[in-house]
């Protein structure tokens, strides 16, 4: 084989793979829209005031919380405003070094409760409970460290009381209907048994008491861009595979779950940096083995808000996290994709995450390096090299913009021109760098999965500036 036929089949095997990837993604939109219009369509009925006042489930709030003491008195606050006929707040203090326990002592007038602690899901040691002599539905769990988030939820759940739990971040933000929006699933279809919710950047908006006051863009580039890149994952992504009962992950930031259904598959694994993602692969895997019927899905609303990172370095652990947890996640669940019950999330939804997913930063970084070098050197003809980054990018640009008409079309978060267009001119020059940036740290935790050691919370968790004060982030 010659160069020139070596450059010309390298061409077409890469010009195929992002034709595939992106008519993938187009195909996924195409469902996402169609289920967003019925959402829409439902979600002005069910939001009717007192729809299921008498049928609405309890639910337990999981909040672990590990060297929290900034931000977890207004978090629990929050929490206690939320608009809900019956929960509870659990607090999980996973061993921390600084103040977090002794702050939520003091705050909510915790006494220790001697109450029967049901170890149903292994955890590292329990030094005792404590229920809130004012709020009568508040408890805090202080334990040992178990070495990760997973371990403080796990024991959330031992400890939680009613059928349904949901985990959030310490540094969430809610909406004040959240609990109300995320359980409709859980009414409308008794075969479902966990919910992910919608969640969306908080940088530049104005928080107040623990709310979103006021919704607004950052001037941060890296977190203008979060917020293109969210728009795309939830309104599309996960409505679309929801929307075929093929959901691949339940954001680690909101997600409402059936407690006993977690605890048959063993709760959440303590051994992985992206336990939302395998615990939702591990549900539809024991669920399907089992030939149950059941519903993994997703709610559209914008009921979440989290901080993203702003700077460099924070954005790179962030993303190099998430690559290394989908590829543990993928690993420890593939007998989901050879299963003879594996269905759509097993035979389409895994295979799709394996190639263009965990595969695809390799793919993407390997091509668009070929295809300019062998331009650079004229191997490669101008309407050949067009033709290419006209996939590659074009359509990149394509499916951006048409996750901001959607938002502008249903939930319309940020409604003036202005933001629209800052919004439009980010999901372009996302296409031009950053995309291939993110890329490059995805590739990195591809080798640190392959070579690397188990996380720990100091490593997994995000510094948050939300819930220090009422301010504009």
């Amino acid at each position: 084989m010659t160069l020139q036929d070596f450059i010309i089949s390298a061409q077409w095997v890469f010009l195929a793979y992002f034709i595939s990837l992106n008519l993938g993604y187009l195909m996924l939109n195409l469902v996402a829209m169609s289920a967003l219009r019925r959402y829409l369509a439902e979600r002005s009925i069910t939001s009717l005031p007192a729809v299921y006042s008498s049928f609405e489930l309890p639910i337990s709030i999981l909040l672990p919380a590990y060297n929290e003491a900034s931000v977890i008195s207004q978090s629990v606050r929050a929490l206690l405003q939320l608009e809900y006929p019956e929960f509870e707040i659990v607090v999980i203090n996973d061993g921390s070094t600084d103040k977090t326990m002794q702050l939520l002592i003091d705050e909510f007038s915790l006494k220790y409760f001697p109450e029967a602690y049901r170890a149903r899901l292994p955890t590292a040691p329990i030094r005792g409970v404590y229920r809130s002599t004012v709020y009568p539905n508040l408890r805090v769990i202080d334990k040992k460290n178990g070495g990760g988030k997973s371990d403080a939820i796990n024991a959330g759940i031992n400890d939680a009381r009613y059928p349904l739990f949901c985990v959030i971040d310490a540094d969430s933000i809610l909406q004040r209907d959240s609990l109300t929006r995320v359980v409709q699933p859980f009414l409308e279809d008794k075969t479902t048994v966990a919910v992910g919710g919608t969640v969306r950047i908080a940088n530049g908006c104005t928080v107040n008491d623990g709310f979103i006051e006021k919704v607004d863009l950052p001037q941060n580039a890296l977190a203008l861009f979060q917020i293109v890149e969210y728009l795309r994952a939830f309104l599309f992504g996960r409505l679309g595979w929801a929307s075929l009962n093929a959901l691949m992950n339940i954001s680690g930031a909101f997600g409402l779950f059936r407690k006993e259904v977690v605890i048959a598959v063993g709760g959440f694994n303590t051994d992985t940096w992206g336990e939302d993602m395998e615990l939702t692969l591990r549900l539809h895997r024991y669920l399907r083995e089992k030939g149950q019927p059941y519903r993994i899905t997703f709610v559209a609303d914008p009921i979440c808000w989290t901080e993203a990172p702003e700077d460099l370095r924070g954005l790179a652990n962030q993303r190099i996290r998430w690559q290394r947890g989908l590829a543990e996640s993928l690993v420890m669940n593939y007998k989901l994709m050879t299963s003879g019950r594996g269905g759509v999330v097993g035979w389409f939804a895994f295979p799709f995450h394996v190639i263009f997913e965990f595969l695809g930063p390799v793919v993407e970084i390997t091509g668009l390096a070929f295809i300019i070098i062998a331009y650079w050197f004229g191997w490669l003809s101008l309407e050949s090299f067009a033709a290419f980054m006209l996939v590659a990018i074009g359509m990149g640009i394509l499916l951006s913009t048409s996750a901001l008409v959607f938002e502008a079309m249903s939930f319309r978060v940020y409604p003036r021109l202005f933001q629209s267009f800052r919004l439009f001119l980010m999901s372009i020059a996302e296409n031009l760098g950053y995309r291939q940036l993110n890329s490059i740290w995805r590739i990195i935790g591809m080798i640190g999965w392959a070579f690397g050691t188990q996380p720990t919370w100091g490593e997994m968790r995000a510094s948050s500036k939300l819930g220090k004060k009422a301010r504009s982030v």
